[in-house]
């Protein structure tokens, strides 16, 4: 099995930084891209940022400049700094990748648990 376990979520003051980390673990033979979404109460689950294996790296127009993706292909670890953190940002966090897995090797997208992330203002 791959699982996809999130860390790092919690409260923050408005203008507060925030670094969430997602590590996939388990029957893995490659990791394609990863990514981070986002589902804030009431709203529908949206993108937020995206890296390919190539560093290539995504981002929605209301992150941009303000948040980090990064990954370490050695420790198939995706990361999210999270800079000038507004109220807007408050929701659960979810990262999510495109594994194959040692079992069929049929590239699948895998999700974590989700790991909330509430900004006070």
């Amino acid at each position: 099995q791959v699982q996809l376990v999130e860390s790092g979520g919690g409260l923050v003051q408005a203008g507060g930084s925030l670094g969430l980390s997602c590590a996939a673990s388990g029957t893995i033979f490659r990791v394609d891209d990863m990514s981070w979404y986002r589902q804030a109460p009431g709203k529908q689950r949206e993108l937020v940022a995206a890296i390919t294996t190539g560093g290539r790296t995504d981002y929605a127009g209301s992150v941009k400049g303000r948040f980090t993706i990064s990954r370490d292909g050695t420790k198939n670890t995706v990361y999210l700094q999270m800079n000038s953190l507004k109220p807007e940002d408050t929701a659960v966090y979810f990262c999510s990748a495109l594994i194959q897995s040692t079992i069929d090797f049929r590239l699948r997208r895998y999700w974590g648990q989700g790991t909330p992330v509430t900004v006070s203002s």
